[in-house]
């Protein structure tokens, strides 16, 4: 009998199991009795409902039934306590009839039960509410009968009612499991899918079957159905009522057929999964094997240009562009197919080992392709990159090489020589950069053949390396032109640094020519205070005028110099019609100051030596005293310095020049007078010795 049936009589509580115990520990059942007239057939479905809970073994320990006749008669509690004897003779051990404040009679209840103990079964006893504590405890009894026990009807029904749906469900998708998993078990494999379709989905969600079942166990395994120890009811459901042990039971053969009913499930699906796989990978070989190879195939030149090269990249990245699809497929399937192995499914292990190894071997084999054509185009645009680069550079050194030079100087020439050595190196470097750059794609022309699947690329790969070795021998004999032409253009820019540096020399020494001159007039004007000092600034003339003698013999050997260098050079010589007049013009107005300044001195040397002889002779010579030529002599080559020293010199084109300032010449002349005035005076002495005595 289930609940819903009697959904209606239930709920009108006419008996109850509170879930109490009397001190046998014998379930208590509860008739509560009211002032309405009681339905005896409703109270009998109600107590055969409630009767078949307990287990066998609580039924054994017998119940205790209390009759609450406090709103009742006792006609109505007798008839109850009569029908008990018809619904549980067996199990009542002890019927308690709580009596109304009005007692019945007495002596008629009293009587009437003795009378009836033996045929009923049962021992029935008269008590009042407040006595009911002698038979049972308090935390037994409910709150209607003076006891702490809460009991919730609507409560324990709701539960029950979910405890009866979770039975009804869990048997019923039991049996649909079980004839799904044993019909996945029989037959071969096609009535096994066919089976499976048939019942592949039960009627109810095991998922939530489950979830019931669980919250129906967890609420069961409390000793209270809402938690604290205050003002709950006690669970009527407990392992002694049996419901626990069925729930756990029921739960563990739901996980168990659920579990093979998911390992169904799993099989179809990755058998479904595997062929889908089986067929995505032959499409992913099939395409790459026929039009990806296809296209490259097709695919062999390197271009003659960067454009060219340029032009083929951009069609190889339009291919690669189709192929990463299928790569991208690949990498789906090839996780979906190790997610497969990791699951560790023997029977499908070699099938997949062999889907994967194929699509591997394929997919490497065509990116391998790929990535060696990109290789190729990127190494031939390099190579023609670098073939252009050296091609501009040997314009722009032939350019450089067919332009005339006409530098202004020899700085400009050493400049321009160091550019064209510069760009000569960085021809070089560019040519050594192209030679291995093609040497590379040479090599890696060479590779090709083993990827050409069989096709013969000899005359695609002839036609490359010729294009290639034809590139690197035109540049090099481009080069080797410009190196003979920069081999003559540096021969005669350094033959005409060597014709600049002479006449830079040679104005050079017009220069230091011009300063031995200007320091001659400026500051060789001394004539010296004696012989001996005269000697020496003599001397020191002499050296001066070789130094000029050098450096004028210098500037001669240089200007000739650089006739000859013109004379190769095919070129008019700025310094023969210039440097040369002024190296003469200065040349001889130094030599005439030189002699002028030499005869200067020869004749201070003479003068200063007649002085000092006259002025150092004794009075007592007597043939000193009368010898008037030598001082006569003295006396003119003093006037004859003097009036040297007032003459300029005079060059060969009409100008004068003069020694030093006037302030010098005029302290020159004034020592030359006052040398004089010695002589005259000591001529006086000897002439009148006896006046210079007395003026002594």
């Amino acid at each position: 009998m289930e609940a819903t049936v009697i959904l209606p009589i239930l709920k009108k509580k006419l008996a109850f199991l509170s879930g109490g115990k009397d001190r046998r520990s014998g379930l208590i059942l509860t008739i509560p009795l009211c002032l309405e007239q009681t339905n005896m057939d409703e109270l009998s479905v109600t107590l055969d409902y409630l009767l078949s809970i307990p287990s066998e073994k609580c039924k054994a320990r017998g119940f205790t039934v209390i009759v609450d006749g406090r709103k009742s008669q006792w006609n109505v509690v007798k008839t109850v306590v009569l029908m008990l004897q018809n619904v549980v003779p067996a199990e009542v051990s002890l019927v308690c009839v709580v009596k109304p404040d009005e007692f019945w009679d007495k002596k008629v209840t009293h009587f009437c039960f003795w009378k009836e103990k033996d045929r009923l079964g049962f021992e029935v006893i008269l008590v009042s509410a407040n006595k009911l504590t002698r038979y049972i405890e308090p935390c037994q009894l409910t709150e209607d009968f003076g006891g702490s026990l809460t009991y919730d009807h609507m409560d324990w029904l709701n539960k029950r009612l979910v405890f009866e749906k979770f039975t009804k469900d869990s048997t019923s998708l039991l049996d649909e499991l079980a004839l799904i998993n044993n019909g996945s078990d029989k037959g071969n494999q096609q009535e096994k899918e066919r089976s499976m379709d048939l019942n592949f989905l039960p009627s109810v969600d095991p998922e939530t079957v489950l979830q019931t079942g669980h919250e129906l166990l967890s609420e069961l395994q409390q000793r209270r159905f809402n938690g604290s120890d205050g003002g709950v009811s006690w669970s009527p459901m407990d392992d002694e009522l049996l419901a626990q042990p069925q729930v756990m039971k029921l739960l563990d053969s739901l996980r168990e057929q659920y579990t093979r009913y998911q390992e169904v499930c799993r099989q179809r699906s990755k058998r479904t999964q595997l062929e889908e796989i089986q067929q995505k990978v032959m499409q992913v070989v099939n395409w790459l094997e026929g039009p990806g190879s296809e296209q490259l195939r097709t695919q062999w030149g390197i271009g003659d240009s960067i454009r060219a090269s340029q032009a083929l990249q951009q069609k190889h990245e339009e291919i690669e562009s189709q192929h990463s699809e299928w790569f991208a497929v690949y990498v789906e399937l090839n996780q979906q197919i190790a997610a497969l192995l990791n699951a560790g499914d023997e029977e499908d292990l070699v099938e997949l080992k062999s889907l994967q190894q194929q699509l591997s071997d394929v997919c490497y084999r065509q990116a391998s392709q790929l990535e060696f054509r990109q290789n190729l185009l990127q190494a031939a645009l390099e190579f023609h990159g670098v073939a252009q680069d050296l091609s501009q550079q040997l314009d722009g050194l032939l350019g450089m090489l067919c332009v005339d030079v006409a530098p202004a100087d020899g700085a400009s020439i050493q400049q321009t020589l160091k550019l064209l050595e510069e760009k000569l190196k960085s021809v070089d470097v560019g040519l050594q950069g192209l030679r291995e750059k093609g040497q590379g794609l040479l090599d890696q022309i060479s590779n090709q053949a083993s990827w050409a699947y069989g096709k013969d690329v000899t005359i695609e790969n002839k036609e490359n390396v010729d294009h290639i070795q034809g590139v690197m021998e035109d540049m090099q004999l481009r080069k080797q032109r410009c190196e003979d032409m920069v081999d003559v253009r540096r021969l005669k820019m350094l033959q005409m640094v060597q014709l600049f540096k002479c006449e830079e020399d040679a104005a050079q020494a017009v220069e230091w020519l011009s300063e031995l001159l200007d320091a001659l007039l400026k500051t060789h004007i001394r004539l010296g205070d004696d012989a001996q000092e005269t000697k020496v600034l003599l001397e020191k003339h002499r050296k001066f005028v070789d130094v000029a003698q050098s450096t004028y013999d210098y500037g001669r050997q240089l200007l000739q110099a650089t006739v000859v260098l013109c004379q190769s050079l095919r070129c008019t010589s700025r310094s023969s019609g210039d440097t040369l007049p002024r190296l003469n013009r200065v040349w001889k107005q130094f030599t005439i100051a030189s002699e002028e300044r030499a005869h200067r001195l020869e004749i201070a040397i003479a003068f200063h030596s007649n002085a000092e002889k006259i002025l150092q002779e004794c009075p007592e010579e007597p043939e000193a005293i009368n010898d008037e030529e030598q001082f006569d002599e003295m006396e003119a080559v003093g006037k004859s310095l003097l009036d040297r020293l007032t003459v300029p010199v005079v060059y060969p084109d009409g100008t004068e020049q003069y020694f030093g300032s006037p302030s010098d010449m005029a302290s020159t002349a004034e020592h030359i007078r006052e040398r004089m005035k010695l002589v005259n005076l000591k001529r006086q002495q000897l002439r009148h010795p006896e006046a210079t005595i007395t003026e002594s």
